[in-house]
């Protein structure tokens, strides 16, 4: 693709629309960037390309006026001279130069038009970069607000969990402490069922040992 495909695809696209659609705009941006700058480079080389170019054939043009003068002056020396013939072989060199300085001219105000295209291409590249690089700014925030606001909303969440977790261990130390309360005001209870029963099978067993020990102080 060449330099300026490139430079019109860029320009004719539509930022905003296309990060619009990206499923990653962070990194399409970021893209978008890197092919600008690039082929910004390649503008102004080519820029800078044409401006040498100019400059040469400014050179040659000034060469070729100087031949101009040459030949003319040679011209009139030989017409001065009586050598019409080489006055006229000196006219045909200057006509010659004239020519070639026309279209050498022609080639100067051709580059000049060149030269002013590029500068317009690359000021208009250099504010569609700037736009993008702002762009890009703009999601880089947005980024960070949308972290920050994860970051808070999950700061949340666990404060409101800590919260309900304490909350849950007050109350729940509410009801031991109710429960304790009740059990200090309840009556006790007498014996229990099997500590009665105990009594009573203990009571045999010693009314048979006081009998035994009645009997062994008769004897």
């Amino acid at each position: 693709m060449s330099i300026f495909t490139r430079f019109k695809d860029i320009v004719s696209a539509n930022i905003n629309s296309m990060l619009d659609r990206a499923e990653e705009p962070e990194k399409m941006i970021r893209l978008m960037i890197q092919e600008m700058e690039e082929t910004l480079v390649e503008l102004k080389a080519s820029c800078a390309g044409l401006m040498a170019d100019q400059k040469r054939i400014v050179r040659e043009q000034d060469q070729t006026r100087s031949g101009v003068e040459l030949w003319d002056g040679r011209a009139r020396l030989a017409m001065d001279r009586g050598r019409e013939d080489l006055a006229r072989e000196a006219l045909a060199e200057k006509l010659s130069a004239e020519r070639a300085c026309d279209g050498l001219e022609r080639e100067v105000e051709r580059f000049s038009v060149l030269i002013e295209q590029a500068r317009e291409d690359i000021e208009l590249l250099e504010a569609k970069l700037e736009s993008a690089k702002e762009r890009q700014r703009s999601l880089a925030k947005r980024v960070v607000r949308a972290d920050q606001r994860l970051k808070a909303r999950a700061n949340a969440t666990r404060a409101q969990s800590a919260e309900v977790l304490m909350r849950f261990d007050q109350f729940e130390q509410r009801i031991e402490r109710m429960e304790a309360e009740a059990d200090l005001a309840a009556p006790r209870r007498g014996r229990d069922l099997e500590q009665e029963f105990a009594l009573l099978e203990g009571g045999d067993e010693i009314e048979e040992q006081l009998a035994a020990m009645r009997s062994s102080r008769q004897k």
